[in-house]
């Protein structure tokens, strides 16, 4: 990466621990961002605000009304635009990536022209894989992940979230989870930003498979990192609410039982994942 060039980041905060928003500082800082934008959705000027002060110019505060998780993300990309950004990275505050991994995705991104979004491999505090590289979704993929129990459609389960992939392979994928998503800032200002219809929970799906209509979305293992997910729809009832709300706008957006395009992209999947471990091709259950 030549020294001239400008990567920036953000992260949006909601009542977040303020340990954690200097540890997720910290860790972007040694990555070498050039500035960081700290997007308040929490309306916690005072203490937000004062924790981007110890950082002075290079951790930008950002007040913002609650809008929503790819709003607030909106927000910093179209400021990061403003000073010519080459690459952006979206990060949740709770995700941990080394100077070497981080490396590794944006040495894939400067190598590959055709590339809009590159993703590491994350991985769960045991070192499990947390499975964030998914086929786009259906109605049923979703209603079986989130209502049903584990034992019922489990093969249904494991082939939407790609559990039998091996994970130490390279892979173009439709849909990447948005807790870290390294993207070049020309693809999206031909595709557009998030969708801000979607509050939360779905925006990374849309992004995601937008992204892919025209350009390689690529996971890159050799990066990995690590996500101490919370996870908070499976513990409040409000949080549930929201999740339910958006996936109904994305399925009124992209189509329920029918979806071409997300026929087309899974379908396009399968034979890459086929010729990468033919082992792993099963079936299409679009």
């Amino acid at each position: 990466m030549s020294n001239n060039t400008i990567f920036t980041a953000s992260i949006v905060t909601y009542h977040t621990d303020p340990d954690e928003i200097r540890r997720c500082i910290d860790t972007l800082k040694e990555l070498g961002v050039t500035m960081i934008y700290v997007v308040d959705n929490g309306n916690e000027g005072e203490r937000v605000g004062r924790i981007c002060d110890e950082y002075g110019s290079y951790a930008l505060y950002v007040a913002n009304d609650n809008t929503g998780y790819g709003a607030g993300h909106n927000i910093a990309m179209c400021m990061a635009a403003e000073i010519n950004s080459e690459y952006h990275l979206v990060v949740n505050t709770d995700l941990e990536i080394s100077p070497t991994s981080f490396g590794e995705l944006m040495g894939y991104m400067e190598g590959h022209a055709d590339v809009a979004m590159v993703h590491p491999r994350i991985l769960n505090c045991d070192g499990s894989d947390q499975y964030t590289i998914r086929r786009l979704p259906t109605p049923l993929d979703l209603i079986a992940r989130r209502f049903l129990p584990n034992w019922m459609l489990k093969r249904r389960r494991a082939r939407y979230i790609l559990k039998n992939f091996d994970h130490s392979r390279a892979l173009n994928v439709p849909y990447v989870q948005g807790s870290c998503m390294l993207m070049r800032m020309s693809c999206l200002k031909a595709t557009g930003l998030f969708d801000e219809r979607f509050f939360m929970y779905a925006e990374d799906i849309d992004l995601s498979r937008r992204l892919h209509e025209q350009y390689k979305t690529m996971y890159v293992p050799e990066a990995t990192a690590i996500h101490y997910h919370n996870a908070a729809s499976y513990r409040s009832s409000r949080m549930l609410r929201i999740h339910v709300a958006n996936m109904i706008r994305y399925f009124n957006k992209w189509g329920w039982f029918y979806d071409r395009s997300r026929r087309a992209m899974n379908l396009a999947l399968d034979r890459r994942i086929a010729h990468s471990a033919p082992q792993t091709l099963q079936s299409p259950l679009t």
